[in-house]
């Protein structure tokens, strides 16, 4: 039964598009971030993800190869799945290497530490004001 999202069924949908197309496409995001590549490479990556997932779906199930829909939603599910492992590997990389900078504002994104925060790190203020 085709759908607006799956081409063949929702099951094949999570198998290839998901788990194994996402599944690289999170690595490509997360390797994107770990060279200090900016996002839009993220677009050829999930494209070039996009057209194996299309053909993965022609070989294994009889679907179509060249179909512009299903593609585009292949890249779109794709290009999320590998923002997602950008921006977490991003937030962790930047905290962790520059933790005298930054820290962490949530999942994906840090924020300059205060200089109340960054004087404090690790440091035990007197009691009493002087010293």
């Amino acid at each position: 039964m085709q759908g607006t999202i799956w081409e063949i069924n929702i099951g094949v949908f999570l198998l290839v598009t998901v788990f194994l197309a996402g599944g690289a496409g999170y690595m490509s995001g997360r390797s994107a971030a770990l060279t200090w590549r900016p996002w839009p490479f993220l677009a050829a990556y999930a494209a070039a993800l996009a057209c194996a997932a299309r053909f993965l779906n022609y070989a294994l199930f009889q679907g179509t190869f060249f179909s512009l829909h299903y593609w585009i939603v292949d890249f779109i599910v794709i290009l999320a799945i590998a923002s997602v492992g950008y921006r977490l590997t991003k937030a962790w990389q930047m905290v962790n290497q520059y933790s005298w900078l930054y820290e962490r504002a949530g999942p994906f994104s840090w924020r300059a530490k205060t200089p109340a925060t960054a004087d404090s790190a690790g440091k035990v203020a007197p009691e009493g004001g002087a010293g």
